[in-house]
Formats: C-alpha cells, sequence, structure tokens
C-alpha cells in the first residue's frame, strides 16, 4: 500500500469515497451478524466514517485503525468528542473518547487485540493485489472464534479504471477467506459510482458475511 498516497488523499481533501451519512448498508445487514452490544468491535482503515458512531451507539467498545492522523482528528473535531492521545510510539498514536478508539497508524503494526466483530467497508478494497492476501491473514488474525465479518467489496473490470478503490471479485473473496463460512448478501449494480470522472461497463457493490 503507498501511504504516501493516502497520506496525500487526506492532506489534499480528496477523499471522495468518504460518505457523509450512515452506510445504509451496514444499517440493513449488520444485525445478520447477530451483534451483542458486548461484543467489541474493528474497523480497519475507518477514515472519519460516520459509521464508527453508529457502531458505538450500538456496541460498549468500537476500535478502528487509520494511516491517516489527519483524517482521525476530523472525525473527533467533527464529532466535537475530545479524546484522550496516547503516544504508542513514534509512528503510533492512540486516540480515544468514551466507547470509541483510533490508532493512528499502520494497518499492519498497530497493537490490536483480537475481536468478535469486523466491519470492512472500504479496507480490503483500497489494497492493491499484491497486498490482499497479506490484509486478510492479519485480518483474520484479529478475528475471534466464532467471529464474524461484514464485507463490503467492489466488483468492476479493472482493466477499464484504476483503483482505488480496486475491483475484489466473488472468486478473491472465497480465495481470500477460504475455510471461512462466506455468505453473498447482496450485488447492487445500481451503485451511484464509480468516481468521479471515470467509467467503467458496469460498477456493482456487493456485501459479504464472513464467519469463522
Amino acid at each position: 500500500m503507498d501511504q504516501e498516497f493516502w497520506h496525500s488523499r487526506w492532506a489534499e481533501n480528496r477523499i471522495g469515497f468518504h460518505l457523509s451519512d450512515t452506510n445504509p448498508l451496514l444499517v440493513k445487514y449488520w444485525p445478520l451478524l447477530h451483534p451483542q452490544r458486548e461484543e467489541a468491535v474493528f474497523v480497519p482503515m475507518c477514515g472519519k466514517s460516520i459509521d464508527l458512531s453508529w457502531l458505538a451507539s450500538k456496541h460498549d467498545e468500537v476500535v478502528g485503525v487509520e494511516l491517516s492522523e489527519i483524517a482521525v482528528r476530523a472525525f473527533f473535531s467533527e464529532h466535537l468528542y475530545t479524546p484522550t492521545v496516547t503516544s504508542m510510539s513514534p509512528t503510533m498514536k492512540l486516540y480515544h473518547f468514551d466507547e470509541l478508539s483510533i490508532y493512528a497508524g499502520d494497518y499492519f503494526t498497530a497493537p490490536l487485540e483480537t475481536y468478535p466483530l469486523v466491519y470492512d467497508r472500504a479496507a480490503l478494497i483500497a489494497m492493491p493485489e499484491s497486498l490482499r492476501q497479506q490484509y486478510a491473514e492479519r485480518l483474520l488474525s484479529l478475528l475471534k472464534p466464532g467471529g464474524r465479518i461484514l464485507l463490503v467489496t467492489l466488483h468492476y473490470p479493472q482493466e477499464q479504471m484504476d483503483g482505488p478503490p480496486f475491483s475484489v471479485d466473488a472468486d478473491e473473496v472465497r480465495r481470500l477467506f477460504d475455510g471461512y463460512k462466506i455468505t453473498h448478501l447482496n450485488r447492487d449494480e445500481q451503485a451511484d459510482r464509480p468516481p468521479k470522472g471515470r467509467t467503467a461497463d458496469f460498477f456493482a457493490e456487493e456485501v459479504w458475511l464472513i464467519e469463522s
């Protein structure tokens, strides 16, 4: 993953991937994980997603990790939260407020625990093909036995459009999460993207439930 690319996107406020409202797919499909309030939720590459606040309204602990400290600061500022900030290392800080904790730093090195619930809307599809296996292995290492993942992916002709977000088709999802129970929940070919200024023959948003 090109860290400088993501740092520059946030620094220049080029964040077309950011949603200004809670993702309706999260609201619709999260109940299928049979989540309990006491179960902690992990959100990789969380940005400043409003989904974090939605999840925090339903769970006692929500933990995110985000490479850009600009995004982390913006999340707390925009929600008028005053977090406690702890420096974990020269390249890692922990922002904490009530149910919410966000590590500002690299997903691959963040001092994370294991979690029963994971919500991935924009992390896997942010990974170039060369890093997806490593990403998935790390994610699964953070999943508790019996854990569940709500995964949102995109599928489009990769040769017609540059990522990120990248296309991750059904075969790749099944390969990355081989050995886990995989349920395809939804495919929306009327998704109102691709990103502005880019076109593809089709552009579908897909939702998956991954269970250990």
